[in-house]
């Protein structure tokens, strides 16, 4: 495998609000249903090789959705799932003590929400899960839905940036939007292609 799409997957209830949702598993709201739809058209055509996902509902449920226009068989892999955010699941920033807030927003790698876990291992095992996916399909891409933290900082590794910049240098990632990286051979991710690239002109944040 070449190169990933990694789509973030659609809009759910706490996305307005910006409550912390990692291992939390909520499903799509309407707008996420037409923006999995949208990626689902966009997906169709591209010569995708391999179609994978979290196993958390809001990704496998946009994965179907793409599933659907290109006949690809998804794969649930839990390795691909969103950051766990311990204490923070289910809360914004403000609902929490403002000590452990501020530690989180000044250094939210050494500082990662109490009970939750180390974004450094986060990593590992998403690479473990690509890696696993490359070696089922060693030519072209695949297209992945997984979650916006985890993505951010996959990006930050294959660029070689400190993994806590992740919430500075990279402060947005919309619904269903993708970002594509090229791998190596290992299945590890080395270069930015793409980030954030909307899937249609009447996309939705």
């Amino acid at each position: 495998m070449r190169t990933v799409a990694l789509a973030r997957h659609g809009r759910t209830a706490w996305h307005a609000p910006n409550r912390y949702t990692g291992r939390s598993d909520i499903e799509l709201d309407d707008v996420g249903v037409r923006q999995a739809e949208a990626l689902a058209r966009w997906a169709a055509g591209r010569g995708f090789a391999a179609l994978a996902s979290s196993d958390l509902r809001r990704a496998v449920d946009t994965a179907a959705a793409a599933a659907a226009t290109t006949g690809l068989v998804p794969t649930a892999d839990p390795r691909l799932r969103e950051l766990d955010f311990g204490i923070a699941e289910g809360h914004t920033l403000a609902d929490l003590d403002p000590a452990v807030a501020e530690r989180f927003v000044s250094d939210p790698v050494t500082h990662h929400f109490p009970g939750g876990e180390h974004p450094a291992r986060a990593v590992d095992r998403f690479h473990a899960g690509l890696a696993a996916l490359s070696e089922q399909v060693p030519d072209g891409s695949a297209l992945v839905v997984a979650h916006s933290t985890i993505i951010r900082l996959v990006v930050c590794a294959a660029l070689g940036l400190p993994l806590a910049e992740y919430r500075r240098r990279l402060p947005v990632l919309d619904p269903t939007a993708v970002t594509t990286l090229r791998l190596s051979e290992d299945g590890v991710p080395v270069a930015l292609l793409a980030y954030n690239v909307p899937v249609s002109e009447g996309w939705q944040p």
